[in-house]
């Protein structure tokens, strides 16, 4: 699959671009994984339940192994082909997926941060595709501050959804407040229908809105690394935790559990 070059070349400028329709043809295949996952969640799920007694938000990782609908996806959709078009790169990765879904009246905001000072992997070629299995309006969808995958060479410190720090003690900058500059920053986000995608870097600062309307917002993101991604060792548990890895701090990701899911000819 073919990008155009001023797709590819605002992706690395923003960070993040919004693909129309190119997961078309997944979006029924991706909603029988989903309901797979919700009738038995992995060890990994992890729900929100608002303390105002609105609906929960759920999430779950890595399910690709025990989901087939998953692992066709991953095999078989054009998403490595994008990845390495995005990216500019020769081959592309598969890292995790990652299933959030809001359901109608949820009040969970999903603060501003950062993915990639959550994960095991370090580099400059990636890419999340947040995929919706529903129509979700732009009020309701993911919001990408452009260019903010730039801002810090080291990255903004994780955090969980209470606020306490991901990691006891690390070395990263404190994210900035986007709500008290919302208005001085360019924040992306689209009405979207199944089968869009909003392709993202891991370093790009993102958050989303509580549901407040009457639908689902059911998402399935996956994310992939383009060359020369490395394994990095965190100061504790990553989100989410990969504990059978065994690659050593600097190794290139490979393995089992992240496929070649791409190359070029």
């Amino acid at each position: 699959m073919r990008l155009d070059d001023t797709l590819v070349d605002a992706f690395e400028a923003d960070g993040v671009v919004v693909l129309r329709g190119v997961f078309c043809d997944w979006i029924d295949t991706l909603a029988r994984g989903v309901d797979a996952v919700l009738a038995a969640p992995s060890p990994l799920e992890r729900s929100y339940q608002p303390t105002d007694g609105s609906a929960p938000f759920f999430q779950d990782f890595c399910n690709w192994q025990r989901i087939p609908e998953f692992r066709a996806f991953i095999h078989e959709s054009p998403a490595g082909a994008l990845v390495a078009a995005l990216t500019r790169s020769q081959s592309a990765r598969f890292f995790h997926d990652h299933i959030l879904i809001k359901w109608p009246g949820t009040s969970t905001v999903t603060p501003w941060h950062q993915d990639a000072p959550y994960y095991c992997v370090d580099g400059t070629r990636s890419v999340s595709f947040w995929t919706p299995l529903d129509p979700v309006p732009a009020s309701t969808a993911l919001q990408c501050v452009a260019g903010s995958h730039r801002w810090s060479s080291v990255g903004f410190r994780p955090q969980r959804f209470d606020g306490s720090p991901l990691y006891a003690d690390d070395d990263f900058d404190a994210t900035p407040d986007i709500e008290a500059e919302r208005e001085h920053l360019r924040i992306l986000s689209w009405d979207l229908e199944p089968g869009d995608a909003v392709a993202f870097d891991f370093r790009t600062l993102h958050g989303a809105p509580a549901n407040t309307t009457g639908t689902q917002r059911r998402v399935f993101s996956a994310r992939f690394v383009g060359d020369e991604a490395r394994y990095v060792k965190r100061q504790g548990p990553t989100s989410p935790p990969f504990p059978n890895v065994t690659l050593a701090d600097g190794d290139r990701l490979d393995g089992p559990e992240f496929p070649c899911v791409y190359r070029r000819r």
